[in-house]
């Protein structure tokens, strides 16, 4: 369970700190190089969204401007903007652990006492260590009952690089005191073959290069070819292809599909829609294409009446610095229209300028 800030309103601030231990780890360069560089190597700068001045100020000059923003009369949620979205993650993180240092008090805190609603929450997760935060959702996902919310966990299973899912799974047993894979595994224990796919997508460690087998690809092709039409997409030559395979080899094999049977895979496991079929698509859109699904998540969650701020929020903060760009490029094919435009019909004020600031331009 989360620590208690003690305000006595129930706010519970520090389940968006980290624990004690975790803040401590923050001291250790070698371990966030490790982190961030696993983070960073999902989609490489090019596709990024956030703009970083080329000469940043020092951690010290941000944390002071941080910290008049917050005191006098109101907030001056401008000054937080221009600077936490306009800071990559190694940047944060040091201008989160030098407001501490100078000021004897958490960011994250402080961050949660001025600000409010989903512009609060918008930059919080934006602010924490990547790791945690991924946790964090995850960690939320699984208290919900909506099947959407199995796209989190998913996300974090597979539109992540290798070295990210294992930060992600020390995070979570960190502030959680129970591993991720446990959790799900009890969540969904009489829903089979859906736990046991999960399981094994979330304890994976794909080989991060680019090595291809063609006949191999052809091979798996044709296992999977075999599992559609005998209705048999939850077998376990499926679930081992899936959670196995590194991303390249996936792609070969998907396109080895496509070439011997006429159509993606995903169009042929749609066919019998259910559950399980849904979380299929989804996690080879993660593997093999993030951004169609990252725009699904977007559209999705400003269509209709209503508009989901957190799935909105979610696949804002955790790709902007990762290929946000490519996901507008892909927004504006698939909806004729493009990611910002939404962004700006659907959210107001300070949420709507922070979400756009990560955005970025449209000059694609």
């Amino acid at each position: 369970m989360p620590e208690s800030c003690g305000c006595g309103c129930g706010c519970c601030v520090l389940e968006y700190a980290p624990s004690l231990h975790l803040f401590l780890d923050r001291f250790n360069p070698f371990l966030h190089l490790f982190n961030l560089a696993g983070a960073q190597r999902l989609g490489g700068e090019e596709m990024a969204t956030i703009t970083v001045p080329a000469s940043s100020p020092s951690p010290d000059e941000d944390a002071n401007k941080l910290r008049k923003a917050f005191q006098g009369w109101g907030t001056d949620e401008k000054t937080i903007i221009e600077i936490l979205s306009h800071r990559n993650a190694a940047q944060r993180l040091a201008i989160a652990e030098t407001y501490a240092r100078l000021y004897g008090e958490s960011l994250l805190e402080r961050l949660h006492s001025e600000l409010s609603g989903d512009f609060r929450k918008a930059v919080m997760l934006w602010t924490m260590d990547p790791a945690e935060r991924d946790a964090k959702l995850a960690n939320e996902a699984l208290k919900r009952k909506v099947d959407s919310h199995l796209w989190v966990i998913i996300e974090v299973a597979c539109a992540s690089s290798p070295d990210h899912l294992i930060a992600v799974r020390k995070a979570y047993c960190s502030l959680y005191s129970s591993s991720i894979e446990e959790e799900v595994a009890h969540r969904f224990s009489t829903i089979q073959p859906l736990s046991k796919l999960l399981v094994c997508l979330l304890t994976s460690y794909r080989y991060p290069g680019d090595h291809v087998d063609s006949e191999l690809a052809k091979y798996e092709a044709a296992q999977l070819s075999d599992a559609v039409k005998s209705n048999q997409v939850g077998n376990e030559d499926v679930i081992r292809i899936l959670s196995t395979r590194n991303k390249s080899q996936l792609e070969e094999t998907f396109k080895c599909y496509i070439e011997n049977y006429g159509k993606h895979i995903v169009e042929d496991i749609e066919v019998n829609k259910s559950q399980f079929t849904g979380v299929l698509k989804t996690a080879i859109w993660c593997l093999t294409s993030p951004e169609k699904h990252f725009a699904e998540v977007v559209r999705t969650s400003v269509v209709g009446l209503g508009t989901d701020e957190d799935s909105l929020t979610r696949a804002i903060v955790t790709r902007a610095e990762i290929d946000l760009k490519k996901i507008k490029m892909e927004y504006k094919i698939q909806y004729k229209t493009t990611l910002k435009a939404d962004v700006i019909d659907d959210t107001s004020g300070d949420y709507m300028r922070f979400l756009l600031a990560l955005v970025g331009s449209e000059d694609l």
